[in-house]
């Protein structure tokens, strides 16, 4: 018989330990200091009580709820002594039924673990989703944990420990995250579509017009008209749009969305999370025969990343009319221009101009994305409010040397390209570290026609430089291309530089920050308010109309831009149900 958090509420101290127990492996002290929190507001209050009692506990303490764990597909688990609850974990997982090749391996790599770190490995077994892991992903996290610091590591066990919790207090108080595991879904179906070169190994990588990137635009539509959308379409540039009326005709349009495309061997969350949370939301107001006093528009933006094209923003930039013509003639890296791959894609760029927005007719933006950081996976929290955008820019450039032999040029002669932007690389490196919170990024190098024997000619290399505020972030700029400038003055080559893209800091509107303040505490999930370092199609929005974004906790520590990029079901359950609670306060606001 499930459980409720006003039974938890009502019970005695000693009764309330008795309802948690098995929630923190043979550790009922978690739940002895959680529940001095009472009352809890919610379920999820709960779980971040319990996670806290942890996080403040003596480092002793914590390395003993760690030991209190057994190992997977341990002794344990073959003497039949493992608790009830991991018991049904391992075997969900598959643990349970291993060849031996597999026990083997396992045995092998829970030595060489308990030999580094001094504690058994601990894996949510069950996994984001909450139904179980393969044990080829439960291999191969093992093998990749096991070269991290042990510092880390031991933060690492901890948040996973705390998503066993989560799960089994879900199974304790009969609790599925049924909108969450529909996001989820969503996107791991979309992540079929990756484009040749990379769907070969298994990689995902969307750019731009590619036949992913319009097969994933196809499923999207697809999946939109399932949800209910009155209208769904896709545009002159190829974004997404899927508007769903208000319950007075001409009432002013809340817009939402995200981008679709990715980079190259990229994450199935980044941008794509913004786009199904908002599609949920219209999903049970369809569901539900409700409208409310405004039209709800939520937009798939086909293009930020800036992959094929140097163009970014281009999805969102068309909205409030900042695409640039000149761009239709850009190649890609075989030749093809944009304005070919329009064409092969059906879009018309003499109808760009037509999608432009009238901002007089909307409400403001709002914007769901993967945090794409490790803050809040550090603070067990599944949301963070975020307070504004860094502005950015980005060049792409090249030094232009001398190719000669590597052996017979002496080291005072050499005219050496590679080293050139190694230089530069470094004095960005420490440039940006002179500030708390500037960042400056080289992602591209690219040696021309190098070989081992040559000194390198030709270097090309991009830059990416990042702060809170316009100044900060120009002043950066600044010093860096001074540098480079006297970095192949010195060197006796020459360079040529290209700003790609320049967008400004985009500070929350206060107001519409304040609804997600809101949407959010009204969980029982504590305020976290953080600044944004990552881009977002909001940016854009942010010139033309008030914009503010939520954002959702990512594990693996939170990274980005990489496979592993993942967030849980319970997490985007509470997205969903925050845009929910967003979407109610704004329809009260408009009928009081």
């Amino acid at each position: 018989m499930p459980i409720t958090i006003e039974q938890l509420n009502a019970a005695s101290a000693s009764e309330a330990v008795a309802l948690l127990d098995g929630i923190y492996e043979h550790s009922p002290w978690v739940a002895e200091k959680a529940i001095a929190a009472r009352p809890f507001r919610s379920l999820q209050h709960l779980k971040h009580a319990m996670a806290q009692a942890v996080s403040t506990a003596p480092a002793e303490r914590q390395l003993t709820l760690i030991r209190m764990h057994p190992e997977l597909a341990g002794k344990q688990m073959e003497a039949n002594t493992l608790t009830a609850e991991s018991t049904n974990e391992q075997g969900k997982a598959g643990l349970t039924n291993c060849t031996a090749e597999e026990l083997a391996h396992i045995r092998t790599l829970n030595q060489a673990y308990g030999e580094k770190f001094g504690f058994p490995f601990i894996l949510a077994v069950r996994g984001p989703r909450g139904t179980g892991l393969m044990k080829k992903e439960i291999i191969a996290t093992f093998e990749r944990r096991l070269h991290h610091h042990p510092d880390f590591e031991r933060a690492e066990s901890l948040r996973n420990i705390h998503r066993i919790a989560e799960i089994r207090l879900n199974d304790k108080f009969g609790v599925s995250p049924e909108l969450g595991n529909v996001v989820w879904d969503w996107q791991e179906a979309l992540s079929v579509h990756t484009d040749p070169g990379y769907a070969e190994l298994g990689q995902l990588t969307v750019t731009y017009l590619t036949d992913a990137h319009r097969a994933a635009a196809a499923q999207i539509a697809a999946d939109m008209r399932a949800c209910g959308f009155d209208t769904v379409e896709i545009d002159a540039v190829g974004n997404v749009v899927g508007r769903y009326e208000a319950a007075t005709p001409g009432a002013k349009t809340l817009l939402t969305g995200s981008h679709y495309d990715t980079v190259r061997n990229g994450g199935k969350y980044d941008g794509r999370l913004g786009i199904f949370v908002p599609m949920a939301c219209v999903r049970e107001l369809k569901r539900l025969n409700r409208r409310l006093p405004f039209a709800f528009e939520v937009v798939g933006f086909a293009e930020e990343e800036g992959q094929r094209y140097k163009a970014t923003f281009l999805g969102s930039g068309a909205l409030i009319g900042h695409f640039n013509p000149a761009w239709l003639d850009q190649q890609d890296a075989d030749g093809v221009t944009m304005r070919d791959a329009m064409a092969h894609a059906g879009l018309k760029p003499e109808e760009i101009a037509k999608i432009q927005r009238d901002p007089s007719k909307y409400l403001g933006f709002v914007e769901v994305h993967i945090e794409q950081g490790p803050v809040l996976n550090e603070l067990d929290l599944p949301l963070g409010i975020v307070t504004s955008i860094n502005g950015s820019v980005r060049f792409v450039g090249e030094v232009i040397g001398m190719a000669s032999h590597a052996g017979t040029t002496p080291m005072d002669r050499r005219r050496d390209a590679a080293c050139a932007v190694a230089e530069l690389i470094l004095f960005a490196e420490q440039r940006a570290g002179r500030d708390s919170d500037s960042v400056a990024t080289v992602g591209m190098l690219q040696v021309l026609n190098g070989s081992i024997n040559v000194v390198p000619g030709n270097c090309k290399f991009s830059l990416d430089i990042r702060a809170p505020n316009d100044a900060q972030r120009d002043a950066v700029v600044a010093d860096v291309l001074a540098a480079l400038k006297d970095i192949c003055a010195r060197r006796g080559v020459r360079y040529t530089l290209e700003e790609t893209m320049r967008a400004s800091a985009a500070p929350s509107n206060p107001a519409w920050q304040r609804r997600w303040e809101q949407a959010v505490d009204a969980l029982g999930v504590p305020l976290f308010r953080m600044p944004s370092g990552a881009g977002h199609d909001a940016m854009k929005l942010h010139e033309v109309m008030p914009q503010a974004m939520l954002f959702v906790r990512g594990i693996n520590s939170g990274i980005s831009h990489n496979p592993l990029e993942m967030s849980t079901n319970d997490d985007m359950q509470l997205a969903v149900e925050a845009f929910q609670r967003l979407l109610d306060n704004l329809a009260k606001e408009q009928n009081p």
